[in-house]
């Protein structure tokens, strides 16, 4: 079931690569716009049945989701403006290199990768390059938004380790709800403080902003936090390099960027990466696992 939810993340958020490149509307409007609706969405739910939920969190999770939010509102920040600078599957790439960062943040708190684990993540991340090698711009505006992007995917990584230690006692809609709108208003403050417009869009611009919410923001990114609860950070990072070639393919389609050579090939070279990182985590000795209870439900 885990991986059937899994399929749906990676559909939701290849998808939003395309539409946000295709959306007229400044880059940090489209993501206040985009965590916005989704804590509203989520906000509602929480509000009427899971109150009891809010009561129970501690100031140390309040800390950890306003970090969470701010790292996710650097990503959004820094991944759209790179859609507007550079090539979707370039920009999509690079924002996908998370999972290194993953593997580094993993290294430096201490944390140890097997041979196994890191030959799979070496496959897949020649995956990513095999799909984009030859996709990169030697323009300076397109250097731009290459470098944003992988800025935009360190971020993503903090983001998705902090959601890792808050899922241990936070539902996945009361994190969500609460990262998502931590993140609007950082992104909020950024729109006021560079002059961004907030509204006056044109009735497409809004269309394009309404389905990034509800494919990625709500399926894609609220999937994810759910699966962080079961499955490690690196893990999730790997699932969503299959993002790559999604959202190559689907601007092809509906872009007209024509997908790299590469694409199938570098698809294949992803999940061979994925499959072995899977197969070699080790499972948890029950005997040897403390955790604290768990305050909530899913």
């Amino acid at each position: 079931m885990n991986y059937i939810l899994a399929l749906a993340g990676v559909l939701g958020v290849s998808m939003s690569g395309p539409i946000m490149a295709a959306t007229a509307a400044p880059a940090l409007s489209i993501a206040l716009w985009r965590n916005a609706l989704g804590s509203a969405a989520l906000g509602i739910y929480v509000g009427a049945a899971q109150r009891t939920n809010l009561r129970a969190l501690t100031f140390k999770d309040y800390g950890w989701t306003a970090f969470s939010a701010l790292a996710l509102a650097g990503h959004f920040a820094c991944w759209i403006t790179s859609l507007k600078l550079t090539s979707v599957a370039s920009a999509t790439a690079l924002v996908c290199m998370q999972v290194a960062w993953v593997a580094i943040l993993t290294r430096l708190r201490g944390g140890r990768t097997s041979r196994r684990i890191a030959s799979g993540l070496a496959v897949a991340i020649v995956g990513v390059f095999v799909i984009t090698g030859f996709d990169f711009s030697l323009s300076t505006e397109a250097l731009v938004g290459d470098l944003l992007a992988v800025a935009g995917g360190m971020f993503a990584a903090l983001y998705v380790m902090a959601g890792a230690k808050l899922r241990r006692t936070m539902s996945t809609t009361t994190y969500a709800a609460l990262c998502y709108g931590g993140s609007a208003l950082v992104l909020l403050l950024l729109c006021l403080a560079t002059g961004q417009p907030l509204w006056g869009f044109s009735v497409w611009a809004w269309a394009g902003i309404v389905g990034v919410t509800i494919v990625a923001q709500l399926v894609g990114h609220t999937v994810f936090n759910h699966l962080l609860a079961v499955m490690s950070p690196m893990v999730v990072s790997l699932i969503i390099l299959l993002e790559v070639p999604g959202a190559a393919l689907l601007a092809g389609v509906f872009l007209g960027q024509t997908p790299p050579a590469g694409t199938y090939l570098g698809l294949v070279f992803i999940l061979a990466g994925l499959a072995v990182v899977v197969t070699g985590q080790q499972r948890p000795d029950p005997a040897k696992t403390v955790s604290r209870p768990r305050r909530t439900t899913p």
